[in-house]
């Protein structure tokens, strides 16, 4: 494991350590948890905008998933 300094806003401080004794954790692990959650959300994003990019590209065309309407289970069935 790294050292790693950083610059961040009082307020932002403030709030990190109210969530941290809420937690019971310290800082570091709160720190290093909230950074594998922002990658992991910016992969989502990069995800969606390649699938939105491929559908502008090859939009799909009507009737083509029909053949799996019936296998589609909704919660409220």
């Amino acid at each position: 494991m790294r050292t790693v300094q950083m610059t961040l806003d009082n307020d932002l401080v403030e709030m990190v350590d109210r969530a941290v004794k809420e937690a019971k954790t310290t800082r570091s692990a709160f720190t290093r948890d909230a950074l594998r959650l922002a990658i992991k959300q910016l992969d989502v994003v990069k995800m969606e905008e390649k699938h939105r990019k491929g559908y502008a590209q090859k939009p799909a065309q009507k009737g083509e998933f029909d053949l799996w309407e019936s296998e589609q289970k909704w919660c409220d069935e």
